[in-house]
């Protein structure tokens, strides 16, 4: 018998005042069964914070091999952001900035090794990319307050992202790399 994803669902108070950006977000989430929490809780956080209109989580997550776990879409459906979590391959981020104006990764796995792979390869408009490595025994600990429906009250100022899930709050950060 195939497992099934788990549905989770968050409900968060966005105020990040670095991009002016005050919404509230009601997210329904799916959890393939082959999803860690700490990547689910990395998709979630990058999804807050690129949150604008057209950004939407893409069906499949972790089981798309043609997308990444979020894209940015105008009116007509054009693709305008592509927004990968974890560590992807040099290649397919070589092959994402020819296809769309902005592309960025959102990893906890040796970020620096990341971004000397997307040099060593000559990425395609390398210089553009952006690499926001997260402290991964953050999202760990995050990741131990998941549960079916999860209320978030999350704050970005002056980069620092604060996270308070219940009565537990957390004080971390998306440290952008420089790619040169």
């Amino acid at each position: 018998m195939a497992l099934t994803a788990t549905m989770r669902r968050f409900e968060i108070n966005l105020s990040d005042s670095d991009r002016g950006v005050y919404e509230t977000l009601d997210l329904r989430v799916a959890q393939h069964p082959s999803e860690s929490d700490l990547y689910l809780v990395a998709r979630v956080l990058a999804r807050c914070l690129e949150h604008a209109e057209g950004v939407e989580l893409t069906p499949g997550g972790v089981s798309n091999d043609e997308l990444p776990a979020l894209v940015q879409r105008d009116l007509t459906g054009q693709l305008r952001a592509w927004i990968e979590i974890s560590s992807p391959s040099a290649d397919r981020l070589h092959k994402a900035t020819k296809k769309c104006d902005r592309v960025a990764v959102y990893t906890w796995k040796n970020p620096e090794k990341l971004v000397a792979e997307i040099v060593e390869r000559k990425v395609y408009k390398m210089e553009e990319l952006e690499v926001f490595a997260l402290p991964i025994e953050d999202l760990e600990a995050i990741g131990r307050t998941l549960d079916r429906v999860n209320k978030w009250d999350l704050a970005v100022t002056g980069g620092t992202i604060y996270l308070t899930v219940g009565d537990k709050s957390f004080e971390t950060a998306a440290r952008r790399l420089s790619i040169e």
